[in-house]
């Protein structure tokens, strides 16, 4: 299995998977079904081509900068003085950055790398207001063995400013597809169709981890000598999925 190292960052993102009505929300975390849709417009797909072979990608996505939630109060009033539309709050992530890992077969991965280098159509990160900062794509990890141990090793990818602001990070957060057995949360963002006629999705399997941040150097207990921080994989069991019986009326 090859790995395929995307960082996700820009002034606003925006990644719902249960917006409704008047009140879209975004998750705190890239979904699945914005990074394949962001990956299949690279590739110059329209919304009526299936995209079954993308959404199989293996995905594990590591929090750099979470970001601050916004709130954008949302009027429209026609200009001929007609019926004005529901008012709306739409909310989004500002000056967030992420570093997506998606794994599966060498060919195919390199045919992303060249379209997310050169795409064919607008990129945005979740919502068409929402242009991708650069760089996007960086590039193809063909010496880790999956999505976790390529997120685990790869450099802290925060900006200088968040970074001088937080050297006290030990650890990053990670939410990746859950494997047999792990504790898991369920998201309604695997995409089945973007099609026109009516988008469909399905739910997938989600767990939570941290990772210890690999800019952080350890040094002996006498502060002579750097001690390279071994990488770990752990459960993130600061936080329980929630659920909420009423989440489908949002």
């Amino acid at each position: 299995m090859a790995v395929l190292l995307i960082r996700l960052a820009g002034p606003m993102q925006s990644w719902g998977d249960s917006s409704r009505y008047a009140r879209r929300t975004t998750r705190r975390e890239p979904t699945k079904s914005g990074i394949v849709g962001l990956i299949a417009s690279a590739l110059g797909r329209t919304r009526e081509d299936p995209v079954d072979d993308l959404a199989q990608l293996e995905l594990a996505v590591r929090v750099e900068q979470p970001g601050q939630l916004m709130r954008d109060f949302q009027t429209e009033r026609p200009m001929d003085g007609g019926k004005p539309m529901p008012l709306s709050n739409r909310y989004y992530l500002a000056d967030a950055c992420f570093l997506a890992a998606l794994g599966g077969p060498n060919d195919m991965l390199e045919k992303v790398e060249a379209a997310l280098r050169l795409p064919r159509r607008p990129l945005y990160l979740g919502r068409r207001s929402c242009p991708v900062d650069m760089p996007l794509c960086l590039g193809i990890n063909g010496e880790a063995q999956d999505v976790r141990q390529a997120l685990s090793r790869e450099p802290w990818r925060a900006s200088e400013r968040y970074k001088s602001r937080h050297a006290d990070v030990l650890s990053l957060e990670m939410v990746a597809d859950a494997r047999d057995g792990e504790v898991c949360e369920s998201w309604a963002d695997y995409p089945l169709t973007y099609s026109a006629a009516g988008r469909r999705y399905a739910c997938r399997p989600v767990t939570r981890l941290r990772v210890r941040n690999p800019d952080i150097v350890a040094f002996d207990d006498d502060g002579s000598n750097k001690v390279s921080v071994a990488t770990v994989l752990e459960p993130n069991v600061g936080e329980t999925p929630v659920h909420d019986p009423l989440g489908w009326m949002e």
